[in-house]
């Protein structure tokens, strides 16, 4: 449990100028633009990006999508939210927990899509079991009725150039959180992307 009062808990996090320079509820995109469509979130194709679905072995299900862009990666993941509150506010506490379980440093900072963390976390860089350091960025925006995790890696951890192109990539991402009630935290299904301009 954190100290944090219920409603600092549940404030939704997200910029000023959501609804108009993104990420995007599925009402608030503009229809004629080509989207990749997985699902839960649609991405705009650009030159260089790399798509990848990752799946989860036991269920097969897909659990979040894997963007390569601008010498970095961006896994996103959409979940439902509950209407008036946000969960980006609880979800950091939980991502920096786990973070320091695992041995790692973590940071909040205020970056451009409003508050994240900079995390350092160990991992396995030798076949002979010795370790490294991993940079990584988490990231998060409440939406209405959404929430969209983003994590970070690569170039974009600390290059200025690339950190901007990965950031307007994960400002271009449309959710549809569709009318099916969810519980939250809840991830909305993602699937197989149908080619642009077959539907």
């Amino acid at each position: 449990m954190t100290d944090a009062t219920p409603q600092d808990a549940a404030r939704k996090v997200a910029p000023p100028d959501r609804a108009e320079a993104g990420p995007f509820d599925e009402s608030e995109a503009n229809p004629v633009r080509p989207y990749i469509d997985l699902g839960g979130i649609k991405i705009l194709p650009r030159e260089g990006l790399n798509l990848r679905l990752e799946v989860e072995e036991q269920s097969k299900r897909i659990v979040a999508v894997g963007l390569d862009y601008a010498d970095s990666t961006l896994q996103v993941q959409p979940f439902a939210a509950p209407r008036t509150t946000g969960l980006w506010e609880e979800t950091r506490e939980q991502i920096r927990q786990q973070v320091r379980q695992q041995g790692g440093r973590v940071e909040e900072r205020e970056g451009p899509l409003g508050p994240e963390l900079l995390a350092e976390v160990p991992v396995i860089a030798g076949a002979d079991g010795s370790t490294g350091k991993r940079l990584a960025r988490f990231v998060g925006i409440d939406g209405p009725r959404w929430f969209l995790r983003g994590v970070i890696g690569g170039a974009a951890t600390s290059d200025v150039d690339a950190a901007a192109k990965v950031e307007d990539l994960f400002r271009s991402i449309v959710v549809v959180r569709g009318t099916t009630p969810m519980p939250p935290r809840d991830l909305i299904p993602l699937r197989m992307p149908s080619t642009p301009g077959s539907a």
